[in-house]
């Protein structure tokens, strides 16, 4: 795990440099905002499902985002992030050059990726971000690719190109109709689940609600389906507990234990009521930021 300062060596001289944002790109709408952020160590060991703690400054709220991409050979991972409370307001404030006081990372186990055949890759909002990195996974380990993307409408849609490059099929959903297929990802699932049965799995990332309703029509068909969790977090190794989620009647948490769970064990009702709790003070907190 590698976090605040990195130390490099510049000839003779020992230097340490902070986290630089070498680029920044503002997607949908500017509420949702990606980082390529200079961290060589933590780019030359995170794998697909893992994520990392940002703090911005030394006053700041630790975060928990899942890396999006990497690039090991140019030292640099990708996050991308919605604006909802003060922390990514202020993040979306930085600029290109800019630099992040700690990242912490790698944390959380990575995505359990296979050669088992045909896979479907569901997510919905900034979730496609997390399944990107998931996607690619399964790609280059040989598997049949199916992509499900789901947005509130065009403009909030994101990655679809790289989703393209990636994906043998990909089959987007808005809510509104006003691109791909009008209606939610469960319907192409549905239809995909109908009349295909050479699917081994089904991997879903994005709201709590969504992946409740993947898991669910899943259910019918008896396929293996894991589910990658984003609770409430603070420290993010599995001291404060306050990621705790209910897998299979058990208490797991979700930093050390997760993020991906057996979509079929998962509480999601519990899921959303903790998740559901600060609502209110992440929105106050943003509307003081921008007074």
């Amino acid at each position: 795990m590698i976090s605040g300062w990195e130390t490099v060596w510049n000839g003779k001289t020992k230097s340490n440099i902070m986290f630089q944002i070498v680029r920044k790109q503002e997607m949908a709408m500017g509420t949702i905002i990606r980082f390529d952020i200079m961290a060589p160590k933590i780019a030359a060991k995170i794998k697909s499902g893992q994520f990392v703690i940002i703090r911005v400054n030394e006053t700041g709220e630790r975060i928990p985002l899942t890396v999006a991409d990497k690039d090991s050979f140019a030292g640099i991972i990708t996050i991308i992030f919605q604006v909802v409370g003060k922390t990514t307001a202020l993040m979306r404030s930085l600029k290109e050059g800019d630099f992040i006081k700690d990242v912490v990372g790698p944390l959380g186990k990575p995505a359990e990726v296979e050669n088992v055949g045909t896979v479907i890759m569901v997510g919905g909002g900034t979730g496609v971000a997390i399944l990107h990195h998931v996607a690619k996974a399964f790609k280059e380990a040989g598997n049949y690719v199916i992509g499900i993307m789901g947005s509130r409408s065009k403009d909030m849609l994101i990655l679809e190109n790289e989703m393209t490059q990636i994906c043998d099929e990909l089959v987007i959903t808005t809510d509104d109709g006003s691109y791909g297929q009008m209606g939610f990802v469960t319907d192409p699932l549905k239809k995909y689940l109908d009349e295909r049965y050479d699917i081994k799995l089904v991997y879903a990332i994005g709201p709590i609600i969504m992946m409740k309703n993947v898991v669910n029509l899943t259910k019918k068909y008896t396929i293996p389906i894991m589910v990658s969790l984003n609770p409430i977090m603070i420290d993010g190794t599995g001291m404060c507990g306050g990621c705790r989620v209910k897998v299979d009647d058990q208490t797991m948490f979700c930093c050390v234990d997760g993020p991906d769970f057996d979509g079929y064990k998962v509480d999601f009702d519990e899921l959303m009521k903790r998740n559901s709790l600060y609502l209110k003070d992440e929105k106050d907190s943003l509307l003081f930021s921008i007074r």
